[in-house]
């Protein structure tokens, strides 16, 4: 298949995955131009409305002119929206409803009883289990593994809903006489220039991601101290700052 009309310093390789392709939009995205980012920042975001969605709604959604989401196709690799598309669709799964909608449910009684309630979170958690034994990347957790146990320090930090995972990690920590510290941005204190050379950061966020944790990883990589990222998808505004990246559904 031949390259689109384009500059070729700005033609990316096509991409065999969707995660492949989300991973390698947030690496290019800091040179694209104004609109492009825009659509860049639209597909990494609402990657799951990719594949039944059309131009129009995409460049609305990304508040641009469709002409701009087809050059972003080109740009990241593809012939056009249809190709990018086509492989969005192959990959396509619709997604456990978020906050609101679930929210919505129950104040319009669509939740039934609270034992069906129950069996709803219940089924949820085999599912996410069931997913994880699919997914889970023995590679990524050896590369983790080895990134925290060459650290003096390992510093934990898991806001809001991702806070019940980072307070456990160090307690189980801390009983393994493991150095560790728990950040948690108690009192708006900040503690960041406790990350100290030879130290590790384990930053855990989930969509929608904590500004807070975004902002610590960002120093901790700017200061040459790895960061293991435990986060939903590759194309979390927190790989970008990570040695080695764990994802969760």
């Amino acid at each position: 298949m031949s390259k689109p009309d384009v500059e070729p310093e700005q033609v990316l390789a096509t991409p065999p995955s969707v995660e492949s392709c989300l991973a390698q939009i947030v690496t290019a995205r800091e040179a694209m131009p104004k609109r492009l980012r825009q659509c860049a920042d639209f597909v990494i975001k609402h990657s799951d409305r990719i594949a039944v969605s059309t131009v129009a709604e995409v460049a609305a959604g990304a508040d641009v002119p469709p002409s701009a989401v087809m050059r972003f196709c080109q740009v990241i690799g593809f012939s056009g929206f249809s190709e990018m598309q086509r492989m969005f669709r192959d990959d396509y799964s619709p997604k456990w409803p978020d906050y609101g909608t679930r929210l919505a449910n129950l104040k319009s009684g669509q939740a039934g009883s609270p034992s069906l309630l129950m069996a709803e979170f219940i089924e949820a958690g085999r599912l996410s289990l069931e997913n994880l034994a699919k997914t889970f990347d023995e590679t990524a957790m050896l590369r983790a593994t080895a990134l925290l146990s060459g650290a003096d320090t390992i510093h934990i930090i898991g806001l809001r809903r991702s806070f019940p995972v980072a307070s456990y990690f160090a307690y189980a920590l801390e009983k393994m006489n493991v150095s560790a510290m728990l950040h948690l941005g108690a009192g708006m204190l900040d503690h960041r220039h406790a990350v100290r050379s030879g130290d590790a950061l384990l930053a855990i966020t989930f969509a929608p991601y904590s500004q807070e944790t975004l902002d610590l990883a960002a120093y901790a990589h700017a200061q040459g101290v790895p960061v293991l990222a435990l986060t939903d998808d590759f194309s979390s505004p927190l790989a970008r700052y990570a040695s080695a990246v764990l994802t969760l559904k």
